[in-house]
This record gives C-alpha cells, sequence and structure tokens, in this order.
C-alpha cells in the first residue's frame, strides 16, 4: 500500500499540468515518489549514523539528495 495520498499525487499533477488525471496516473506518481523518498530517507540514515547521531536532520536530507 502506498504511504502518500493518492491525492496528493492528483494535485501535484494538476496543478503542474492543468489536465485532468486518472487514478492509476496519480497512483503511479504516489508509488514512485515514495520509492525516491526511500531510498533518500536510507541515504540520509547512513549520513547521520556516521555522524553518531540518532536524529536525521534537515543537512542529512539535502546530503542525501545531492548524492
Amino acid at each position: 500500500m502506498v504511504e502518500i495520498a493518492i491525492a496528493a499525487a492528483d494535485r501535484i499533477i494538476r496543478k503542474s499540468s492543468g489536465l485532468r488525471v486518472s487514478e492509476d496516473a496519480a497512483k503511479e506518481l504516489a508509488e514512485y515518489l515514495e520509492d525516491v523518498g526511500m531510498k533518500l530517507a536510507g541515504d540520509a540514515a547512513l549520513f547521520s549514523k556516521h555522524a553518531k547521531r540518532k536524529t536525521i536532520t534537515k543537512d542529512d536530507i539535502k546530503l542525501a539528495i545531492k548524492k
């Protein structure tokens, strides 16, 4: 099951395109965004652990995005 709301993915597509959006398209975007988010969060967790912290910070996320 997708953690990111399909309605949120629908709004992102509509806002960027001005077009109507099928439920399948919104679901596909939500799944993709979740996959990317999981990978980024995993990388950020590694950066946090490397810094001997138990908290992922904004800087960890930014570093994961740059990676």
